[in-house]
């Protein structure tokens, strides 16, 4: 029996599939916080980031690593902020999980391992050179956004935060991202041809 044949074959999901997953609590979130309040709102996201795990789980037969840690920690802050009725641990999520991943991508340099190349998980394949341009920009950036978080929570109201999160922080990333694509084809190991 070959390896092959021994492990059950992993499918992909569909990349418009895998963002709907993974922005589809973030959507449901900021519907219900304007409808039924922030309290209502993280019971609605905690339910939906379950689902969405769930789903994946069922489609593709495994579970990314930033999806699970990201999960495991709105359902502590979750819980948190629904036991204690206090919005804090809800709006404190996003800069502890931010800082989490940006530092940990930094740790992960100092001990030469790219654990943004584990993230990508082969769908892109780059030089060491490469992988280390790409760590550095997404830990700066996660960085960033933990501190941005910071400042909209902190000086602004409860809704103007949700709102950004989503009309925010998704369209920065967005564009992140798109700029990160001339250095991905550049450190690329199998270059289009």
């Amino acid at each position: 029996m070959t390896t092959a044949e021994v492990q059950p074959e992993r499918a992909t999901l569909h990349p418009a599939l895998k963002i709907a997953l993974e922005m589809g609590p973030l959507a449901l979130f900021f519907f219900a916080n304007a409808r039924y309040g922030i309290f209502t709102a993280t019971a609605v996201f905690m339910v939906a980031v379950i689902a969405a795990l769930g789903l994946s789980w069922v489609l593709a037969r495994r579970l990314a690593v930033v999806p699970l840690v990201s999960a495991a920690v709105v359902l502590v802050f979750g819980g948190l902020t629904i036991v204690l009725q206090d919005d804090l641990f809800i709006k404190l999520k996003p800069t502890i999980l931010n800082t989490l991943f940006g530092s940990l991508l930094l740790v992960g340099l100092v001990f030469r391992k790219s654990f943004l190349a584990l993230v990508f998980d082969g769908v892109i394949n780059l030089t060491e050179e490469g992988w280390k341009k790409l760590t550095v920009r997404w830990a700066l950036f996660l960085l960033v956004l933990a501190v941005l978080n910071e400042l909209i929570w902190r000086t602004q109201t409860t809704d103007f935060w949700v709102a950004f999160k989503v009309f925010g922080i998704l369209p920065l990333t967005v564009v992140f991202s798109a700029l990160q694509y001339p250095l991905m084809m550049r450190y690329a190991l199998d270059k289009p041809k």
